[in-house]
């Protein structure tokens, strides 16, 4: 009876736990369908406005060149993210060095420093390189991602090094041992981490704000924050393209969700 009662508590639990975690999702693809008007007086079922709305979108917005500026940084942003963090978390592992784990501890404590204390150092490095309101700013100070880094090495310990003493054995340079044994190996790492990265730079919010000035240039983030900050916002047509921002993130998780699982698990094949 007591195990009865519990599993039944535990599922309540878990019942509401996921009702309050999907209830949004719900109402915005419901927002879709419905006028502005229906949205503010709190209509949660179904309408018949939702090629309206989004014709109405696609008439405040250039849905091709904002998707396209946001697909270029955050695609961009991971490959490069992973190349850099991974060979030096990749470095920080096989290589031993006196003063390797020195480096590494100082590289872990700037974790601890918030970005709103960076903010003006970066926006100051970019004005003297010329690189305000180009993406190349959006991009440039995320391709180094300590947690990245730590994340490669923690799963770099699982590698097995006869691999790299086979190769080296065999004569192969250090870079095709990196390209050619190491990165087929931890591909299901590099899944899990690209999911990470991508879905990170994709919704990335607050630098893009501060570098990102000309219309043609912003992501898809910064347009809706502009539509939702007039003075009479179009509730329907922002949701619409709430649910278009969203569309690719789901797409790229789903798609790697059994990758993601076995790279946050460790698992090296």
């Amino acid at each position: 009876m007591k195990t009865k009662l519990t599993n039944a508590l535990m599922y309540a639990f878990l019942s509401l736990a996921a009702f309050i975690s999907l209830f949004p999702f719900y109402w915005m693809i419901v927002s879709t369908t419905n006028t502005t008007t229906e949205i503010n007086t709190g209509k949660f079922t179904f309408g018949d406005q939702l090629f309206a709305n989004l014709a109405r979108f696609s008439e405040q917005v250039d849905i091709a060149l904002i998707f396209g500026n946001t697909a270029k940084i955050a695609i961009i942003s991971t490959l490069l993210t992973l190349l850099i963090s991974s060979m030096a978390g990749y470095g920080f592992e096989i290589y031993k060095n006196r003063n390797r784990d020195r480096v590494y501890t100082a590289m872990l404590l700037t974790m601890m420093i918030p970005f709103a204390a960076m903010m003006i150092p970066l926006f100051t490095l970019m004005a003297k390189m010329n690189l305000l309101d180009t993406h190349f700013a959006v991009i440039l100070p995320t391709v180094a991602s300590v947690f990245i880094v730590f994340y490669f090495r923690q799963c770099t310990k699982a590698f097995p090094n006869e691999l790299i003493d086979a190769a080296r054995v065999d004569g192969v340079s250090e870079w095709k041992i990196y390209l050619y044994v190491y990165l087929p190996v931890m591909k299901t790492t590099y899944a899990a981490a690209f999911i990470i990265v991508f879905m990170g730079s994709w919704n990335a919010f607050l630098w893009p704000l501060i570098v990102l000035q000309s219309a043609e240039l912003k992501t898809i983030n910064l347009v809706l924050s502009s539509m939702s900050s007039a003075y009479f916002p179009d509730f329907s047509a922002i949701m619409v393209g709430t649910v278009l921002a969203t569309l690719p993130t789901l797409a790229v998780f789903f798609l790697m969700q059994k990758q993601f699982v076995a790279g946050m698990t460790g698992s090296v094949k």
